[in-house]
């Protein structure tokens, strides 16, 4: 392989994050090779991947949709931890949903690859054993997400002791909406958010602020702050991705116009910062004003009770992460309300006996735990309605 060149695995490759990252590998073809694709059932825009790309490996969920016919190429069928573990990988990208790339990512670790991770779950579900064991292999754990990197950004250079953390969050596709008529909200309005592109899954997360729960809980484990030091505050225009105020009063800011091509690049290239044309410039005269909200709980009800499950430790996150993944499917197709998320969450988890210290299988059987007691409500729930 060319020296010049980075080699990228890439899981969730035809998510919102892994199409974005292969329009950075798009515009800078000279700097990075593509190893690994992998892909959950959208096969036909996989297809185009495989033939623009040519990855040497792919991973797709079986059966192929009828009619796609993956083009002529050398790329073989692996596991998603083969293709993360593959020769010649330098950077591991984890762009998936939920907790499949949780072995991944941790075989990627042991054998010294660096993680540019956007998957929420594997820092949620694992995050002191993910931050000891990419400290013992002098890994990078690079953050893909726009308010993680923000943080990381404002970090750099700094020696100073971290007084807060601030993460702002857009306040989702309801943030305007009365709270009486938020019963009345359908899944095609949850999936409008206001500033960004985003997926199903992680729209109506936003929607719900369970999303802003689970940076709170990365930036916990990836910058090592107490609970009591990380605020959350809504700021509708996006601009500003996340504050750092440091123990002298001081505070930094990381803004730029709502792109997650921005953050997604500044992983890839770390510690790098190269132009790029297609990415839009802040402009503070016409951007005119920046604005902050108080994060409203009884609007948000999703947001404390995921903090209050996290903290417990053990299991719980785990837990959460597999009831939030079914509460969200309900919801999608249309089993249960929108303000039937949290409760629906909040009761499934009551039944649950942590694990202390649990391992990655452990952990993957109490998120799977979490989602069939969601499922299994909201089952009962349709018997008796």
């Amino acid at each position: 392989m060319d020296e010049r060149l980075k080699g990228l695995s890439v899981l969730g490759s035809t998510g919102s994050v892994g199409t974005q990252v292969l329009d950075i590998v798009r515009t800078y073809p000279d700097r990075f090779t593509v190893i690994g694709l992998a892909a959950n059932r959208n096969h036909k825009l996989l297809s185009e991947q495989i033939e623009e790309f040519e990855p040497r490996f792919v991973y797709y969920k079986k059966p192929l949709e009828e009619g796609i016919d993956f083009p002529a190429s050398e790329a073989r069928k692996v596991t998603l931890s083969e293709i993360a573990t593959a020769d010649d990988v330098d950077i591991v990208v984890t762009a998936t949903t939920g907790d499949v790339a949780l072995s991944p990512t941790f075989d990627a670790i042991e054998k010294g690859l660096d993680i540019a991770i956007a998957n929420k779950e594997t820092i949620i579900m694992a995050g002191a054993k993910l931050m000891r064991d990419a400290g013992n292999k002098g890994v990078s754990l690079l953050p893909v997400d726009s308010e993680p990197s923000a943080i990381w950004q404002c970090l750099r250079g700094e020696n100073s002791l971290i007084e807060k953390l601030v993460i702002t969050a857009s306040g989702g596709a309801f943030r305007d909406v009365p709270i009486e008529e938020l019963d009345q909200v359908q899944r095609t309005d949850a999936l409008k958010h206001p500033t960004w592109e985003m997926g199903a899954k992680i729209s109506v997360d936003s929607a719900t602020m369970m999303n802003k729960a689970f940076e709170v809980i990365e930036a916990k484990w990836l910058f090592n702050v107490d609970w009591n030091r990380i605020d959350v505050v809504i700021h509708p225009e996006s601009i500003i991705h996340s504050m750092v105020e440091f123990e002298d009063g001081s505070t930094k800011a990381q803004l730029s116009p709502p792109d997650m091509r921005l953050p997604i690049q500044h992983a890839l290239f770390y510690p790098e910062r190269l132009p790029n044309t297609k990415l839009s410039r802040f402009d503070p005269v016409k951007t005119k004003e920046l604005t902050f909200r108080e994060l409203d709980h009884d609007r948000y009800p999703c947001f404390q009770m995921a903090l209050d499950h996290a903290k417990k430790g053990g299991t719980w996150p785990s837990a959460l992460c597999g009831a939030d993944d079914g509460a969200v499917e309900a919801f999608l197709s249309g089993k249960v309300s929108f303000r039937e998320i949290e409760p629906l969450i909040r009761t499934s988890l009551l039944a649950h006996k942590s694990v202390t210290n649990p391992s990655l299988e452990q952990m993957q059987a109490a998120s799977k735990w979490g989602k069939n007691q969601v499922n299994n409500l909201v089952s009962t729930k349709g018997d008796n309605g």
